[in-house]
């Protein structure tokens, strides 16, 4: 990361008291395909290794949650916390997959008005990575079956 960003490490107060370790990743660029061919995919896939070895260090159960920040207009989101090294691993491999539905998922006509912000959550049963939430100014939003929910 030090090769491509000015990186600032800081502790963090734990919010989530399930899980051991948090990692709390701001990638200031948008999550894109512009963004994986200046980051390089080689060195995509290295961090990606970095991710799977900080779970495998940590062992199984809620050992280790990361969250991954994409700055743009909507920000983008993933949450990774699955208890299953396998699905936790299968879920770092895939984050990138989600490029291919971006287009589909921001649709404005499917998605709610003024969004600012839109978070993934890997699923194990259907191993692929969900619509989760969706912030807007004033509104939170949940997806599910195929729409979104207002829930605040």
């Amino acid at each position: 990361m030090n090769s491509r960003f000015s990186i600032i490490q800081e502790e963090i107060e734990v919010n989530d008291e399930n899980f051991v370790s948090f990692l709390d990743l701001d990638i200031p660029l948008d999550f894109s395909e512009e963004f994986f061919k200046w980051f390089e995919y080689r060195r995509w896939e290295k961090i990606k290794d970095v991710f799977k070895e900080m779970k495998r260090r940590r062992g199984s159960g809620n050992a280790l949650k990361i969250k991954i920040n994409f700055s743009g207009n909507p920000k983008i989101v993933f949450v990774v916390d699955t208890e299953d090294k396998q699905w936790y691993d299968n879920a770092i491999e895939k984050i990138d997959f989600v490029l291919e539905l971006l287009p589909y998922h921001l649709d404005p006509e499917k998605l709610p008005s003024d969004i600012l912000e839109i978070s993934y959550k890997f699923d194990p049963e259907s191993a692929r990575w969900r619509l989760n939430t969706a912030l807007a100014e004033s509104k939170k939003y949940t997806f599910s079956g195929s729409s979104w929910k207002v829930t605040t």
